[in-house]
């Protein structure tokens, strides 16, 4: 496992070193844009991390199918090529059409939610992803009468997460600490029920993480842009989904609490905007982390811009990441109890909708205004 996290780290870090010049050019066109309200930063940042992080995934997936030793080093996490090549060609297609609108920055939502549905739709055919239970009494016996609704949720989900992951990919370190959290909450759920397999797969996709992390967070120098996020939701779900589909130990109510905060960010966030007359597909400012940024996170006392801005960058991710932790830690010690996964659920809906508006409000607890006065 060791080896696995170091071989894609480092991959992962090398790349994004690599792609630091490489991707100058795609910045400038990128800070060139106008009506971007999700854009919270100064200068010319590259948004191609996700090409770094799909390179050190595909090659940490190659290397556990390899049964000659590299460099000495032998595997002890074996893999069939043929579901190697899989994981492969599952996250080139899910991040593909990322990739092309951070270089190019004029890939319509459509075609991206294209790409990840292409991708969901090969994960059903070469891994036969499914949901084929959902836990709730009274509720079970009619959907394993219709087995086409856990095909069909399964799909839904590989191809909704990694949009739901980029909706909340906006400051440094928020997407990516969320994603190693939940890799590492399936790498021991995986482990809890005997499968080496897919901890391996998420192992690779941790370290890919990490060695994207020493760029990103706090000093912001590349950023994961859509590629990366597509690449962190299409594996986290298809992880998920395999989990729950493999192991009757696992309940189908684990990765919905793990993955809590996006998911839940996403479905919020049609809703509001439907209320508001808007497309879903448009972005805008009022996410809760752009809350959190520009209602909490206030009080930086730098006399440069382009500094003041960073250091509210980079403290705003914390204040939701508290919010993945106490969605992930119950999640991880309950993914076996149905009826607790569920209360938790409700509990996180329901301290979020109290945090967001109190925040629209202006009415910030007074921890919060503690926590300010001290910096």
């Amino acid at each position: 496992m060791l080896i696995l996290l170091l071989l894609s780290g480092l991959l992962s870090f090398l790349g994004c070193a690599a792609l630091l010049r490489a991707g100058q050019e795609s910045s400038r066109k990128y800070w060139l844009l106008e009506d971007v309200p999700q854009r919270f930063h100064v200068g010319h940042v590259p948004r191609l991390g996700g090409a770094a992080m799909l390179v050190a995934c595909l090659g940490g997936w190659v290397w556990m199918a390899l049964s000659q030793p590299v460099f000495g080093v032998t595997n002890s996490i074996p893999i069939a090529l043929g579901d190697a090549l899989g994981y492969c060609g599952i996250a080139l297609l899910a991040t593909v059409t990322g990739l092309l609108e951070d270089v190019t920055h004029a890939m319509r939502p459509r075609w991206r939610m294209l790409g990840t549905f292409l991708a969901a739709f090969l994960a059903a055919l070469l891994f036969g992803i499914a949901v084929p239970r959902i836990g709730i009494p009274g509720l079970q016996e009619m959907w394993g009468a219709m087995p086409w609704l856990g095909m069909a949720l399964a799909l839904f989900a590989v191809a909704g997460l990694p949009h739901s992951i980029n909706i909340i990919d906006g400051y440094n370190g928020l997407a990516g600490i969320l994603t190693l959290i939940c890799c590492m909450a399936i790498v021991y759920v995986a482990l809890a029920v005997g499968d080496r397999q897919l901890a391996g797969v998420m192992v690779v996709l941790a370290g890919a993480t990490v060695g994207f992390l020493l760029w990103n967070y706090p000093h912001g120098l590349i950023f994961a842009g859509d590629g990366g996020a597509y690449l962190w939701g299409g594996v986290i779900a298809l992880g998920s989904v395999q989990l729950a589909q493999r192991h009757a130990d696992v309940s189908p109510w684990f990765p919905v609490l793990l993955l809590a905060y996006p998911i839940w960010e996403t479905i919020f966030s049609i809703w509001r905007k439907r209320t508001m007359g808007r497309s879903p597909g448009l972005p805008d400012g009022l996410h809760f982390h752009h809350l959190i940024f520009r209602r909490v996170v206030r009080h930086v006392f730098h006399d440069d811009d382009a500094r003041r801005m960073l250091m509210r960058n980079n403290r705003t991710s914390p204040y939701l990441l508290a919010f993945v932790v106490l969605s992930a830690i119950p999640a991880t010690l309950f993914y076996q109890n149905t009826p607790v996964l569920i209360g938790f659920i409700l509990l996180f809906v329901i301290t979020y909708l109290w945090a967001y508006y109190s925040i629209v409000r202006f009415r910030t607890r007074r921890w919060h205004r503690f926590l300010q006065s001290r910096r």
